[in-house]
């Protein structure tokens, strides 16, 4: 293999880019994370391991965070030694929401679909208003509302440059 680059744009500095879950159905996994999340199909890829799909939200450009999908042929599964793993109960990925009717809103679809694993719940500062959802997989999303993830950095950090 070349060892010359094959993308010309690249981070000005390390950066946390994406995760990576391990799913067993690709185009129910975008379904559902495009209904529920503001991601959105970016790429799909396939080779002899399987196929893959990046999501991300279409309004973060500059900085761009992916959630990486991965559903592995059972032939070729490089990681077919190990049992699947999910993220929960309390592992989870993030949203933070606008308000707590949003977060209202994705728990009642949830709950419609036997997917809601934690109803609305007002929390301790700073985790706020959350409820927990599973996706197709088994892993857990947390939307949550007033969680103070911006002001928290901003009060830190200051305004981002």
């Amino acid at each position: 293999m070349s060892q010359e680059p094959v993308h010309e744009v690249c981070p000005s500095r390390p950066r946390w880019t994406h995760i990576a879950l391990r799913v067993g159905d690709v185009e129910q996994s975008i379904v559902w994370y495009e209904r529920f999340t503001p991601l959105r199909l970016v790429r799909r890829s396939s080779d002899d391991l399987g196929i893959g799909a990046w999501l991300a939200d279409p309004k973060d450009g500059e900085y761009p965070f992916v959630l990486a999908l991965s559903q592995f042929a059972p032939a070729t599964d490089p990681f077919g030694f190990a049992p699947p793993t999910v993220l929960g109960p309390y592992a989870h990925i993030g949203f933070e929401l606008q308000s707590r009717d949003e977060v209202d809103a994705i728990a009642a679809s949830a709950e419609a679909e036997g997917t809601l694993t934690l109803a609305p719940t007002m929390m301790p500062p700073p985790i706020g208003y959350i409820c927990f959802v599973e996706d197709p997989d088994g892993n857990t999303v947390e939307f949550s509302y007033d969680q103070g993830t911006y002001s928290v950095i901003r009060e830190e950090w200051g305004e981002p440059s």
